[in-house]
């Protein structure tokens, strides 16, 4: 019987597990730091050993295979003893694709995956088609595959998650944009960013689909350096595609194959620049999978926006409070300050990920009224902003960063949570922030 370990005990860990103990497996799950209850009791459940506080070296490194869960570096300690042994390491998504005969359309980028992932999945499910949803967003691929049945996957895939992979091949990938993120897991080196999340696209066959924006100048530099031999459909805002979808007047025109579809922007749910760029990817991929216009206009139009994604919450006093807490990097933020039509009171700040703030100057100067950096080191941000904005403050809680906002605000402004960076310095991650946001501005 072959020996899977597992490192990491979270959702994409535990599922990962769970699969191997269904498959026959001698599987063995180990995290270095603690494991939540509910993930506890899930591989107890399942009669599956773990350890967690630790990395036993005899109980790992016996091992056939390693499946290393996406937050842990390949440059941790454990790994590196891993891959001298010569044991192979793969991804979560990798393993459970071997057991897996669906159909699959994965969404990666910078910003705008986990939006047009929703919006996917939004528009199979209108369609009828008996979907799942998973990768980086609900539930785990690999237990969804040990635990239930889909013709189709609709799955958001990070970085990490295709570091390790070698045969995961999807039927239709795309790649939402490339912008500077996470450069502290590749070696602070843009390159090794963009190969990671283009390795999306390495087993890609003829018949399958790769979806990309043209007017992304990093994806359109790599594209150039390498060959694909699958169909390519581009989205731009900027020119007229052959195939794919691009913007004329006041419409997204989509071609497929020998078929053109109008769908008008006024009828989109989603606005804003970057959610045009979502519909084109999402609309694209409904016409690859099959789906019908009249499914595919109904979908964009009644769609919901997802959570901690710029939710709005409320509106007192006629200041409204939006949870943009998933916007981690620089693009996402750009994108939330550059769609707001009111003065805003920006909250910012967290973990660093080494952001160049200067691309935002202009969008600070043009609509921003005052900051409130939330995070444990604000220097950065003060360095960047100081001058640009009459007032300045910091924070060390959702609640006093929203206190602290509402006081800066008056009638007609917008309180916009959208931090720029990582949330880990006060917070368990980016929903526990978006949450607690939430929470404040509900005690107004």
């Amino acid at each position: 019987m072959a020996r899977v370990v597992v490192l990491g005990g979270a959702e994409s860990g535990v599922g990962a597990a769970v699969l191997a103990k269904v498959k026959g497996y001698d599987v063995f799950l180990s995290d270095k730091g603690q494991i939540k209850e509910e993930y506890a009791e899930q591989l107890r459940k399942w009669d599956i050993p773990f350890e967690q506080g630790q990395h036993s070296e005899e109980l790992i490194l016996n091992a056939d295979e390693v499946v290393k869960s996406p937050g842990i570096p390949g440059t941790v300690p454990m790994v590196q003893k891993i891959r001298e042994k010569g044991i192979r390491v793969v991804s979560e998504i990798e393993f459970a694709s071997r057991f897996d005969s669906a159909k699959k359309i994965c969404i990666t980028g910078s910003n705008g995956k986990t939006t047009t992932t929703s919006l996917i999945y939004y528009l199979m499910q209108n369609a009828g088609l008996n979907v799942g949803l998973g990768g980086n967003i609900g539930k785990s691929y690999a237990y969804q595959v040990a635990t239930e049945h889909f013709d189709y996957y609709v799955l958001e895939i990070s970085s990490f998650q295709l570091d390790d992979i070698y045969d995961f091949r999807p039927d239709i990938a795309i790649i939402t944009n490339i912008t500077p993120d996470h450069l502290d897991r590749y070696d602070h080196n843009m390159e090794n960013y963009v190969a990671a999340k283009f390795n999306i696209t390495r087993n890609l066959r003829e018949e399958d689909c790769f979806i990309f924006d043209s007017d992304d100048a990093i994806t359109i530099g790599h594209l150039s350096k390498i060959v694909l031999r699958c169909k390519m459909l581009p989205f731009s805002q900027e020119k007229e595609v052959s195939q794919g979808a691009f913007l004329k007047e006041d419409k997204i025109v989509v071609r497929y194959q020998k078929e053109e579809t109008d769908i008008f922007l006024q009828e989109l749910a989603l606005g804003g620049k970057h959610n045009i760029y979502n519909s084109m990817a999402a609309a694209l991929a409904a016409k690859a999978a099959g789906i019908e216009n009249d499914v595919i206009r109904r979908s964009l139009a009644t769609f919901q926006p997802i959570e901690h994604r710029l939710e709005p919450v409320l509106s007192i006093k006629d200041v409204l409070y939006i949870n943009d807490s998933k916007a981690t990097n620089i693009d996402s933020a750009w994108y939330a300050l550059e769609c707001q039509k009111r003065p805003v009171v920006w909250i910012v700040g967290g973990t660093d990920k080494g952001n160049d703030y200067s691309v935002l100057n202009g969008l600070v100067k043009e609509k921003v009224k005052g900051i409130v950096c939330l995070g444990v080191d604000n220097k950065k941000i003060h360095a960047a902003f100081q001058d640009m904005v009459p007032c300045m403050e910091d924070a060390l809680s959702a609640e006093e960063a929203v206190q602290k906002a509402t006081a800066m605000a008056t009638a007609g402004d917008v309180v916009l949570l959208s931090p720029c960076c990582a949330s880990f310095d006060l917070f368990k991650n980016y929903e526990d922030r978006g949450e607690k946001f939430k929470a404040a501005v509900r005690k107004l």
